[in-house]
């Protein structure tokens, strides 16, 4: 390959892509400051610097010489994505956290290298600004190369409308996992066996970049063999554990981490919680056209891994206890995570309509989202929403540029009580959306998949029905509390007393447990909205560092050497960037 100012990027052919922002090369001053962080290397030619599925990996800066950079595709074959010269640098956006690397980086000449391990990584990202903004930016626009040329990365197989693979589909896509899917009609399976070359029974099967074939994977199976889970450390005792990553969990675990916390996140599915299924926030402070759900939590989690935050993916808390004034959180299979201080913002889950057949239509035609993946279902078709919230209400609007009409029921009188002026406006001047008020889904029909649907208007007895294969249900949602059952006091419907209902007046956000905190939605009596979650997640750390200074005594008795290492380390650097 020919001399080039920049890295190359080979074969990537990605609308809007930006090279410039992907591969860009470090100053002079820039590697003399790195030079510190890091250990100077002679590398021979063809020596594989890090693989596909390696964890931990280090950053290497090229000094001479050149570095490959491939990813593998299904089927074992590579494609070359870049080529490292002097002063690029190597890695992706699993290089800010634990999670299996997506490429293989390789020498193609003897090469002279600065390696920095990921630990020294840590410590440029909170001390280092612009090297840090540098690589926090290239890191995410490589992801978005990778993601956007569609040959890397794991093929899922399945059938359309069916649940396994939706779910498998929607996880993937709320990861950022490249990825290709292959989805298939039920009555064409016969027909289409020499694509499966699987039984109708195995399906849906995700095939890896190796060959390997994972049938009808679990999410956490699958999280695991793709390297996304970071698997928490049985030696550690965090300062804090932040159960869920919505908004509120997400702010929490940034400011936590940015003020010297060691922090981990532990989440069920992706980060986002259920604003991560909002197609457009259109009324958050700071984005004037809007942002998506997934976009804003994406954004929050690139934060938190920049400050150093653990990200416990697809695993959940099934128990939870305090000894000794230490939290231990139980995930299922698993051993504990222990922390010192825990904070709850496992938010809540979808209600569902009380029709029959209901469950029958779950992820075949009824649906709790409306994101771009939901929508490829019901271009040119009608659909109905059924809510008056503001949730409901944007699915409306971002339906109505897609979907052939939108029918959206509400039980009361009007939106006027629960959505935002905004929304109403654009529900009441589009004439792709009529709205029904005084209504009720209460028939649905189909054979595999949903087909029909008939709702009544229970002020006037009028039944309409109509042929509809998609309705996107958005009717609140009940506490995702269970496993916090006998624990902590929780109101009548399962919302965490917080504050004074909980028998402590000095701060709104205290449980009945000492050192556990709950924020967002799953807070009872918190305004249900993305701007009041995020801020309870960013105030309660404030009541984190008072609790875990009044029992600075109860924890001096450090059992971890490496965690009172790494804590000093952290809070010296968030020094040292004030500075």
């Amino acid at each position: 390959m020919t001399e080039s100012p920049r890295s190359s990027a080979s074969g990537w052919n990605v609308p809007d892509f930006r090279p410039d922002l992907a591969f860009p090369k470090l100053t002079d001053d820039m590697v003399e400051r790195l030079t510190p962080y890091g250990q100077e290397e002679l590398v021979a030619a063809d020596v594989v610097l890090f693989s596909p599925g390696q964890r931990q990996v280090d950053m290497f800066v090229v000094l001479e010489g050149e570095v490959e950079v491939s990813i593998p595709s299904v089927g074992g074959e590579r494609q070359v994505i870049a080529t490292h010269r002097r002063f690029d640098f190597t890695g992706e956006l699993n290089m800010l956290n634990s999670q299996g690397s997506l490429v293989e980086a390789r020498t193609l000449v003897e090469s002279r290298l600065l390696r920095i391990p990921r630990s020294e990584l840590q410590r440029i990202m909170r001390a280092e600004g612009d090297i840090a903004n540098l690589i926090t930016q290239a890191t995410v626009w490589r992801r978005i190369g990778i993601i956007g040329d569609e040959t890397g990365g794991v093929l899922l197989t399945g059938y359309a409308n069916d649940p396994e693979t939706t779910q498998l589909h929607r996880f993937l896509i709320r990861n950022s996992y490249p990825h290709q899917i292959v989805e298939i009609a039920q009555e064409e399976t016969r027909q289409q066996e020499d694509i499966l070359s699987e039984p109708e029974a195995e399906l849906p099967t995700v095939t890896l970049p190796d060959g390997r074939v994972l049938h009808r994977p679990t999410i956490a199976q699958l999280a695991d063999e793709l390297g996304i889970t970071e698997l928490p450390d049985s030696t550690m005792i965090y300062d804090v554990a932040v159960v869920g990553a919505g908004p509120s969990g997400l702010a929490a675990a940034v400011y936590a981490a940015s003020e010297g916390l060691c922090t981990i996140v532990i989440e069920g599915t992706a980060p986002g919680g259920q604003a991560g299924t909002s197609s457009k926030i259109e009324n958050y402070l700071g984005f004037p056209t809007g942002i998506s759900g997934q976009r804003l939590a994406s954004r929050a989690q690139l934060q938190a891994l920049k400050f150093g935050v653990r990200f416990a993916i697809s695993r959940e808390v099934v128990t939870a206890e305090q000894v000794d004034g230490i939290h231990k959180l139980k995930l299922a299979g698993e051993i504990p995570v222990c922390s010192r201080s825990v904070v709850v913002a496992t938010g809540a889950q979808y209600r569902k309509l009380a029709v029959a057949n209901y469950s029958q239509y779950e992820s075949r035609g009824i649906y709790y989202a409306a994101t771009a993946m939901e929508s490829l279902l019901c271009r040119e078709h009608e659909v109905i929403v059924v809510g008056g919230g503001n949730s409901a209400g944007q699915a409306a609007v971002f339906l109505s540029g897609i979907a052939k009409h939108v029918h959206h029921i509400v039980r009361g009188k009007s939106l006027a009580a629960t959505m935002s002026q905004y929304l109403i406006s654009r529900i009441e001047s589009s004439s792709r959306i009529t709205l029904y008020t005084h209504s009720e889904i209460e028939k649905l029909e189909g054979a595999t998949s949903l087909e029909r649907v008939s709702w009544v208007n229970r002020q006037t007895g009028e039944t309409t029905e109509k042929e509809i294969g998609s309705v996107f249900v958005m009717i609140g949602a009940d506490p995702n509390s269970g496993w916090l059952y006998g624990t902590v006091k929780l109101d009548r419907k399962g919302f965490i007393l917080t504050g004074g209902e909980a028998g402590f007046e000095t701060t709104p956000y205290a449980t009945s447990v000492p050192g556990m905190y709950a924020v967002g939605d799953i807070r009872a009596n918190s305004v249900k909205r993305v701007a009041s979650a995020v801020g309870e997640g960013s105030v309660v750390i404030s009541d984190v560092h008072r609790y875990l200074a009044d029992h600075r005594n109860h924890f001096a008795a450090e059992p971890n050497s490496a965690l009172a290492a790494q804590r000093s380390a952290n809070a010296a650097a968030v020094a040292l960037q004030d500075a």
